[in-house]
């Protein structure tokens, strides 16, 4: 049976239970469950029901202290998605309650004890020690995937190159597939019969215009659209099929004994280089952009390099989707929005487009849009889309368009600019401060929306704008202060 395609790589690794419990200064002991459970964060709970306050693959850390009804405690956990209990033992219980064991057990919740000399903080300390450690493995292990692929692509014969690389990364097989689903080239140990028909059925799957969803009736063509990648499990391999960007229909294909993390970013470069060399001549246009990289690569100013380009104007979109996007999610949105240039950083996705164009917002994605500009004025203009995605987000919009200058636009910006620093000093040395206080001022000082704007608890805005006043010496509930504040954060 076809699977939708997996999510991206979470922000933070999953690390084994195992890699605590083996820690000596920690002497933590396993009393129920398997010691291979996958841990994501660390949560410290005394409510007797912690479900509400869950996200799932927490290390739950509690002594007790409301521990009612330990059968209920332990569902309501497993329930939640909760990973593990770590039970601390004194000073409210001298042992782990039995009862708590075996609910542990009958539930498949990993239970362990905490002996008395370990804090919960040396515990929280050392999960996210070895988180870290694993995402800069992981990070290493993409960038050195990265940078073979390129270096792939640059040989004379790139196509099977890349695909022999891809191979060797990922630890199976890679093809390039036809519209049909036959293989036109593959690189590393060839699979079964069986897998390569399974491959060809999901290479239709994704073809767009050939397979038509469930449902859709009569609805229109973009309805009922397939999907740009597609995955399945078959003989206790992993399969993975990516439509290619280029109007050739081809696809790739890949069959890997298991999913390591990173193996989809890893994907998406395949599918970006494999793209652009299946693809047709590129033509002036594309050419001349390809000429202006090269400049600027080589140390070449702005200013030279702009002539080559397109003479405007030109438009910037910052786009966020609430999965981290990887370099298939950011050419898909690049594609629909009608543009080749494409970035990706921090999370956020950057599309360039040449043209005073219409924007339609797209599904799944929240999108905040520049003023179309000349070439000299995009880095405001790039400043301008970064800002309008911070409104579009707190008004919870699909799509925000840059503001018009108004009285800004009569202001000396130097001499603003020294205005501002010299106003904003205290409270510049913190970028949370700095930022909380511009989405609150932009927000109107709702809470609620700057807590959204910003991912954080809206106690925590309370605390940071109260701070904000604290180091500025002045009286927030001033509206004159409120005006100034915000003209002054737009020159810093």
């Amino acid at each position: 049976m076809v699977e939708p395609a997996p999510p991206s790589t979470p922000p933070t690794p999953r690390i084994p239970l195992a890699a605590l419990l083996v820690r000596e200064d920690l002497g933590l002991r396993l009393l129920a469950g398997p010691a291979d459970t996958p841990l994501q964060w660390v949560h410290t709970s005394e409510m007797a029901d912690p479900y509400p306050y869950l996200l799932g693959g927490e290390l739950l850390l509690t002594a007790g202290v409301l521990l009612a009804d330990p059968e209920r405690y332990a569902a309501r956990v497993a329930q939640a998605g909760g990973a593990a209990i770590g039970f601390g033992v004194t000073p409210v219980y001298d042992t782990v309650p039995e009862a708590l064991v075996r609910a542990c057990e009958r539930h498949g919740l990993p239970l362990v004890e905490v002996p008395p000399g370990t804090p919960f903080t040396a515990i929280a300390r050392a999960v996210w020690r070895l988180i870290a450690q694993a995402r800069l493995q992981e990070v290493r292990r993409v960038n050195e995937a990265q940078q073979g692929l390129a270096g792939a692509a640059a040989r004379p014969d790139p196509v099977p190159a890349v695909l022999q690389q891809l191979a060797s990364r990922l630890g199976g097989w890679a093809a390039l597939l036809a519209p049909d689903g036959s293989v036109v080239q593959s690189a590393g140990p060839p699979p079964t019969r069986t897998v390569r028909e399974a491959l060809c059925r999901l290479s239709r799957v994704v073809k767009p215009g050939t397979a038509e969803q469930p449902g859709t009736g009569g609805a229109p063509a973009e309805a009922r659209r397939a999907p740009s990648s597609a995955s399945d499990t078959v003989a206790g391999l992993h399969l993975a099929v990516y439509a290619l960007g280029s109007d050739e229909g081809l696809a790739l294909g890949v069959a890997t004994e298991g999913r390591e993390p990173g193996a989809r970013t890893v994907a998406g470069m395949a599918v970006l280089l494999l793209s652009l060399l299946t693809a047709p001549h590129q033509g002036a246009d594309a050419a001349g952009r390809s000429a202006a990289l090269v400049r600027l690569l080589l140390g070449a100013p702005p200013e030279e390099v702009a002539p080559i380009l397109d003479p405007g104007p030109w438009t910037v979109v910052h786009g966020r989707r609430p999965e981290p996007p990887d370099a298939l999610a950011a050419s898909a949105l690049a594609s629909a929005l009608g543009s080749t240039l494409v970035d990706t950083h921090g999370g956020i996705v950057r599309v360039l487009l040449p043209g005073d164009r219409r924007i339609a917002a797209q599904p799944g994605w929240t999108l905040g849009v520049s003023a179309p500009s000349e070439p000299a004025e995009l880095p405001a203009a790039d400043t301008a889309a970064a800002r309008a995605l911070h409104r579009a987000e707190a008004n919870r919009q699909p799509l925000a368009l840059q503001r018009g200058a108004g009285l800004g636009g009569l202001v000396v910006p130097e001499e603003a600019a020294v205005h501002a620093r010299s106003l904003l000093a205290p409270i510049m040395d913190s970028a949370a401060l700095a930022e909380t206080l511009r989405a609150w001022l932009s927000l109107h000082g709702s809470w609620d929306r700057t807590a959204v704007a910003l991912g954080v608890h809206r106690n925590t805005v309370r605390q940071r704008i109260a701070r904000c006043g604290t180091l500025l010496g002045t009286d927030l509930d001033d509206a004159d202060v409120r005006m100034e504040l915000w003209f002054a954060l737009r020159y810093v």
